[in-house]
This record gives structure tokens, C-alpha cells and sequence, in this order.
């Protein structure tokens, strides 16, 4: 039995109930990419950008901002050829003066963006975040 059987295959979500370890085992038994950024040290949304960037192995420019990393998230990727799906954490999200409720929505409509763009192509592609 899945552990995503009740998740949709394209959303951006809470992690709530899920544990990293099985998202990652379950990323590995589907045979999905599994992108994991730990974003408890970031303060702003360049840092945050530049975490996420860092953490998936994106090109220093896919971290510049949320429109790269919008880019990297969806056409980047797609350019690199067929893609089996993904399961994407983005754990801590930061909640400072300079990372505020509405650089999280907004860093949040990016991977909603990108969840759409897969969805579209029929790739599988959930994001589970966590604030700190």
C-alpha cells in the first residue's frame, strides 16, 4: 500500500502526519526524484532561494530569486528530458522580519506553479513544507 495513495499526485501541502525518512523511502520505491531543503538558517528570501538552490543542486542562477527558481522548478527541468515524478520538502521554512507570512505565500505559489506545470505533463509533483 502507497503512502501517498490519499495525497493527489500534483499538490503542495502541510507535511503534518508524513516523516521526512518515509517521503524519501516512498520517493525511492516509486522511483521519483526526492528534493529536500532544510531552511531553518535562512533569514531572507535570498537566503531562502539560495538554500532551496543549494540543497536540489540547481545553477547558481535558479537561486538568484523566485522567478529562477520558478524556471529551474518547470522548464529547466523539463528541458532535461523525461521525469519519473517528485516528492519535494522544504523543511523549516523561516518566519523573520525579513522572511515574513507573505514571502512564504509567495515561495509557496512558486512550487503551486510548478505542481501545475507537472501536472500538465502528467509527471507527479508534491511539496510537503513545515514551518519553523
Amino acid at each position: 500500500m502507497s503512502l501517498l495513495m490519499t495525497v493527489a499526485p500534483n499538490l503542495v501541502q502541510s507535511i503534518r502526519a508524513f516523516r521526512v525518512v518515509e517521503l524519501q523511502e516512498e520517493a525511492g520505491r516509486l522511483g521519483h526524484h526526492f528534493l529536500y531543503a532544510h531552511c531553518a538558517t535562512a533569514l531572507t528570501k535570498q537566503q531562502v532561494c539560495a538554500k532551496i538552490g543549494e540543497s536540489f543542486h540547481f545553477p547558481k542562477p535558479c537561486s538568484k530569486n523566485f522567478d529562477a527558481l520558478r524556471e529551474c522548478l518547470t522548464h529547466t527541468i523539463h528541458k532535461a528530458g523525461p521525469q519519473p515524478g517528485f516528492i519535494v520538502v522544504l523543511e523549516q521554512l523561516p518566519n523573520t522580519q525579513k522572511f515574513d507570512k507573505e514571502a512564504r505565500e509567495n515561495l509557496l505559489d512558486v512550487f503551486r506553479d510548478a505542481a501545475d506545470f507537472w501536472a500538465e505533463k502528467k509527471v507527479p509533483f508534491r511539496v510537503f513544507y513545515s514551518f519553523e
